[in-house]
């Protein structure tokens, strides 16, 4: 199976203010393209050619390092864009918030938590919401590990390598976690994987 580069689900500017064009034409048409590229050329001939790109990073999770590294990521930037849309942020589904207040405490408390796991992860990471045990929690894993090789179903995650946000926020990691929850991330999109995952 050879994978490919999706389509980003909005214009290239279409997140702005918070999410530059120049950003999304770096991030998603060349680090995520080179992810895709890399995938493709260390799966050839492997027991993981015929499998998922799910299948692929569970599996190889461990065992080959290149190769779990640039499907991991690519996993991730498939959701990654699909998490975030224009005009996103504000209310979250009441089905949703209701289970986040009750696993977590509070929505205001999540986001506290996923802005401190953001900015907390030394280097490159990501922070999550994840299911886990049947219930949300909030997490961070380095590089490009997903939730799926820690027991858990991802259902938001923000990307905090710096190729995701220095172009529009320097060194401002916080605010680039803060301006993603307030105004880009797709909850009807993070609803959805939540139905999913319970």
């Amino acid at each position: 199976m050879s994978f490919s580069l999706p389509d980003l689900p909005y214009p290239h500017d279409a997140l702005v203010p918070y999410m530059s064009k120049e950003t999304l034409e770096y991030h998603h048409d060349k680090h995520h393209a080179a992810y895709i590229n890399a995938l493709n050329t260390l799966i050839k001939g492997t027991q993981w050619e015929s499998k998922s790109l799910e299948e692929v990073v569970v599996g190889s999770f461990g065992k080959s390092t290149p190769l779990f590294n640039n499907a991991s990521q690519d996993l991730n930037h498939t959701y990654f864009w699909k998490w975030m849309k224009p005009g996103g942020g504000g209310a979250i589904p009441g089905s949703l918030e209701k289970r986040i207040n009750a696993d977590i405490g509070s929505t205001e408390k999540m986001r506290d938590d996923f802005v401190a796991a953001g900015v907390g992860q030394f280097g490159s990471g990501w922070c999550w919401l994840a299911v886990k045990d049947g219930k949300i929690v909030v997490m961070k894993t380095a590089n490009g590990e997903s939730p799926l090789v820690h027991g858990a179903k991802p259902i938001l995650g923000c990307d905090v390598w710096e190729h995701s946000y220095y172009i529009d926020y320097r060194n401002r990691r916080p605010d680039y976690i803060k301006a993603f929850l307030d105004h880009l991330v797709n909850w009807d999109y993070v609803e959805e994987l939540f139905q999913k995952a319970v």
